[in-house]
């Protein structure tokens, strides 16, 4: 019988370990302002830009159209973010923050800069700058550019 790897000797595994339990305690405290992490990821895509199309936004975050269209039915009830429709093509429209979400997308930037600040405070400065500059150089080694939700 061969030998096999346990799990924590794969890097893969530990990075999810990791992610999974800033992005639970993420999950956590953005509920408390009322929104999911996906819903949060959408307005900081949309906060400080041009109203963009649905189809463009998908693109940007790596999601389907279907996805986008969900997310964006929530937060447009919630009354974060604005569609508005395009008088030439009745088909089309774009979607932004409105002015509840632009005030709400710096509370809960906050929030997640506290809760990264929580978590990897075990690091140090030094060591948490150079982890986070070893996952950038592997993001751009690998071209990874859609933008984790969940």
């Amino acid at each position: 019988m061969s030998s096999v790897s346990d799990l924590d000797a794969h890097t893969g595994y530990l990075l999810r370990m990791v992610s999974n339990a800033v992005s639970q305690e993420f999950a956590r405290s953005v509920a408390g302002e009322g929104v999911t992490v996906a819903e949060w990821v959408m307005l900081r895509a949309l906060y400080g830009g041009d109203a963009i199309a649905p189809s463009a936004l998908a693109r940007k975050m790596g999601m389907t159209k279907g996805a986008i269209s969900k997310l964006a039915d929530r937060l447009l009830e919630k009354g974060l973010i604005v569609r508005v429709g395009n008088a030439e093509d009745k088909r089309a429209h774009t979607l932004s923050v409105s002015d509840a979400g632009a005030e709400k997308v710096p509370l809960l930037a906050r929030l997640a800069d506290e809760n990264d600040a929580a978590f990897f405070a075990t690091l140090g400065r030094q060591d948490h700058e150079r982890f986070r500059g070893l996952l950038r150089a592997l993001i751009d080694k690998h071209g990874l550019a859609t933008i984790p939700v969940d």
